[in-house]
């Protein structure tokens, strides 16, 4: 199982990840406020400001203070890693 870092030594698991959204918009807002309500939200903001909103597969909400493209280049690593090297280029042949 494959974690990535949300900030501040927080990690998801990259399996359970199922949207990668920024908090600006209207819908977004509603969803991280019933999130609250409904005591399925996880801020690992640090008391900063919230910057993305990571939506997992058992509808936990995580608020985290790293911008979401960051995020999302650590996901896109997280992807590439699992090939273990079988597309790299035998240089000796």
């Amino acid at each position: 199982m494959k974690f990535i870092n949300v900030g501040f030594g927080n990690l998801v698991a990259v399996d359970r990840v199922v949207a990668l959204a920024t908090p600006d918009s209207a819908p977004i807002k509603r969803l991280i406020q019933d999130s609250k309500d409904d005591g399925r939200a996880i801020d690992v903001t640090c008391g900063r400001r919230t910057r993305s909103v990571i939506i997992t597969d058992s509808e936990h909400v995580i608020l985290s203070a790293i911008q979401t493209e960051t995020i999302a280049n650590r996901l896109e690593d997280s992807d590439a890693g699992e090939d273990d090297g079988e597309d790299e280029v035998d240089e000796d042949a």
